[in-house]
Parts: structure tokens; C-alpha cells; sequence
């Protein structure tokens, strides 16, 4: 009997996405051992922080790196550094911030997430740039004051279009000494966005270590400048400030280290391949289907560079609604998680599917279909 059976809690098929609310993504074998292995002796979680770390930052073609406990604490802590820096005194105030001490972060309109509010949490303002058409150089650089902490990008390729162009947006930073601070949590594939961002100039970028990178869920990776990494390492666990309670684990350390190897091993091209072939096996299994249609969606709903498989139900035809064949997926055996598109349709994401599954998925919804008709 497994773990979740004993507890009495359904395991789920994850046609959606890296969703914090169905666990993430599964981890490898090799990520799994190596947590194992960490568990089983107690070491120096400062030093182990720094030494993985460094195996991080050379990964990751970046000067720096740390783990945090998951990409919202990594904006916490970032923020965080960017007021204190190594100042002692200035970390001990946190959240209440005085006269002395930087207060405002600056986001374009458009890239702003529910997630942000981990920014806001070191006790910072919002100034927000741009409007509905999108936001101009002169808009960034005229919302520079001497109280900007940072500026922080929320990649999305699919609003990018509306904001200061990455390159442009680091130029104005850095004519004016603010980092620049890209969250892209959720961005990986592909591989190279691990140092594109820094190497274009960004001081700081983050990914969640429980999204693509197959990691445990509650780990995020911090890559970019030293002096900013040391400063992010000052305000975090086990230290007892703003970020003592963004505890990460021996476990989680060597976890995300294990993942990083295994991610940067796979073959990314086969991988695109294996969800380009998705799509084309639901689209020959309901190809005879009156009222069902298949399509190829791009990019994923974080904007990452890989389709989806859309699947669209006529009810007229179907005598049953996309909100129904929902919820007979969600309620059957297994149970099936997988994203509504627009008022008819379906999503399914193969980035979180086991070998199998999507067979199992398109013989639940023929079942629910047939049982209709």
C-alpha cells in the first residue's frame, strides 16, 4: 500500500502543468537517491549551501548561485539583498524600512503576477511602469529615483512585447547602479535561459527547482552576480532575519544539485519531439470523432517554446460540455487534471506526463464520450 493510499488522498494524472497545487513535476531516480543520501548524516548547512552553490554556478555557465526554499523565497531574499547588501544593521529591520534604507521596486504593468507579493513582503513599494500599449525606455528610466532597490522582469515571452526589451532595460540599470532581477520560475525549457539572462546583463535570475528541473518542489535556484548571492546567503536561513523561516534542507541543497545535472543531461530536442508526437497521437485517435477537434497550441501557458495538444468539444453535437467531460475526468479513475481553453476546449500539457499516460487520457475521454452517445 503506497503512502497516499494509506492517507486516503488520490494520486492525480497531470496533463496540465508544473502546478504548486498538484506537486510540481516528479522527480527523477537520480534526484530522489541523492536526497536519500544527503538524509542519512548532518553536516554544515552553511558550507554545504556554499559548496553546492559553486557546483551550481559552474553548471550554470554563472558566477554565482544559491538554493532557496522554492522561487518565492528566492524574490524575498533577492529584494531583500538588494536593500541590505552586508549591512547588519539594515538586515535586522526588515521588514520596517526607514529613511536610510532603498523602498521601492520597479515592474512593468504587464508583468506583473499574483507572485509578486513575495517582492512586497521585505516591506517595498510598487512603481509600476507603462500602460495598456505597453512601456517605453523613457517610462523605466524617469521611474529610477535614489529610493529604486531593483528592477524586476517577470519573464513571459508572450507579454514580452509589451515592456523595455531585456538588453535595453539592463542598459538603463546599470547607467544608474540598480540590479536588474529576472523571475523566471517557470521558463525552463529551454536549458539556456539557466545563464541567458545573466549573461545578458541581468544581475539576478531564478527558477523554481520544481518545475522543469524536475527537482524537489521546494527549491528554487538563484544564479547571478557574487556579491549579490553573498548578500541573498546573509539574509536567509538559518539565519535568524527576514528569511530564517525560508528554511531549505540538506536534502533540498543536494536534491536541486542532483536536478541540475540530470536536466542539463537530457536530450532537449528529443524531449520537444516527444510533445510534438503527443499531439499527433490525439489528434489520430479522435480524428473519426464528429464534435471533436484537435489542434496544435504554442507556446505553453508560461510562454515556454513547446506545444501543447488543444482538443475542442462541440456540445451541440456531443450532447455534453467541456465543463462536464472536466469534471468526469477530475472524478473518474484515475483521477485526470488537465487546463479549460477558451469556452469549448481542453489543454494538455505533456511536460508533466508519465510514459502511458497518454493513452489513459484519450481512453477516458473516449469512454466519456461514448457513454453520452
Amino acid at each position: 500500500m503506497s503512502i497516499y493510499e494509506r492517507l486516503g488522498i488520490r494520486t492525480v494524472i497531470n496533463g496540465n502543468a508544473t502546478l504548486t497545487r498538484l506537486g510540481g513535476s516528479i522527480m527523477p531516480p537520480e534526484v530522489v537517491a541523492a536526497m536519500v543520501d544527503a538524509s542519512k548524516h548532518f553536516v554544515d548547512i552553511i558550507e554545504l549551501q556554499k559548496r553546492v552553490g559553486e557546483e551550481l554556478a559552474k553548471l550554470t555557465h554563472n558566477e554565482a548561485a544559491y538554493v532557496s526554499n522554492g522561487a518565492a523565497a528566492a524574490l524575498t531574499l533577492s529584494t531583500a539583498a538588494c536593500i541590505t547588501g552586508l549591512d547588519a544593521t539594515k538586515r535586522a529591520k526588515l521588514p520596517h524600512l526607514d529613511n536610510t534604507m532603498k523602498s521601492e521596486v520597479i515592474v512593468h504593468r504587464h508583468g506583473r503576477v499574483g507572485y509578486d507579493f513575495a517582492v512586497q513582503m521585505v516591506g517595498v513599494q510598487f512603481v509600476e511602469i507603462g500602460n495598456e500599449n505597453g512601456t517605453t525606455p523613457e517610462e523605466l528610466e524617469n521611474a529610477i529615483t535614489d529610493k529604486t532597490a531593483a528592477i524586476f522582469y517577470f519573464a513571459n515571452p508572450s507579454r514580452e512585447h509589451l515592456w523595455v526589451p531585456y538588453e535595453k532595460g539592463i542598459e538603463i540599470a546599470k547607467k544608474h547602479g540598480v540590479p536588474l532581477i529576472v523571475d523566471a520560475a517557470a521558463q525552463l525549457p529551454p536549458p539556456e535561459n539557466l545563464w541567458r539572462f545573466t549573461h545578458k546583463g541581468a544581475d539576478l535570475a531564478m527558477f523554481s527547482g520544481g518545475k522543469g528541473l524536475c527537482g524537489p518542489q521546494s527549491s528554487g535556484l538563484i544564479v547571478g552576480k557574487k556579491s549579490l548571492i553573498d548578500a541573498i546567503a546573509f539574509n536567509g536561513p538559518p539565519h535568524p532575519f527576514i528569511g530564517r523561516g525560508m528554511k531549505v534542507g540538506k536534502e533540498e541543497m543536494v536534491g536541486l544539485l542532483a536536478a541540475v545535472e540530470w536536466y542539463l543531461n537530457q536530450d532537449h530536442d528529443q524531449l520537444m519531439q516527444s510533445y510534438e508526437d503527443q499531439v499527433m497521437d490525439f489528434a489520430e485517435v479522435f480524428e473519426d470523432i464528429n464534435g471533436v477537434t484537435v489542434y496544435r497550441s504554442f507556446p505553453s501557458e508560461a510562454g515556454q517554446p513547446m506545444p501543447r495538444t488543444e482538443i475542442r468539444f462541440d456540445a451541440e453535437q456531443l450532447g455534453i460540455t467541456r465543463d462536464q467531460i472536466l469534471r468526469h475526468l477530475q472524478n473518474g479513475e484515475p483521477s485526470i487534471d488537465i487546463a479549460a481553453a477558451g469556452a469549448h476546449g481542453v489543454l494538455i500539457n505533456g511536460q508533466t506526463l508519465m510514459q502511458g499516460e497518454v493513452e489513459i487520457i484519450a481512453h477516458k475521454i473516449k469512454e466519456i464520450l461514448n457513454k453520452i452517445t
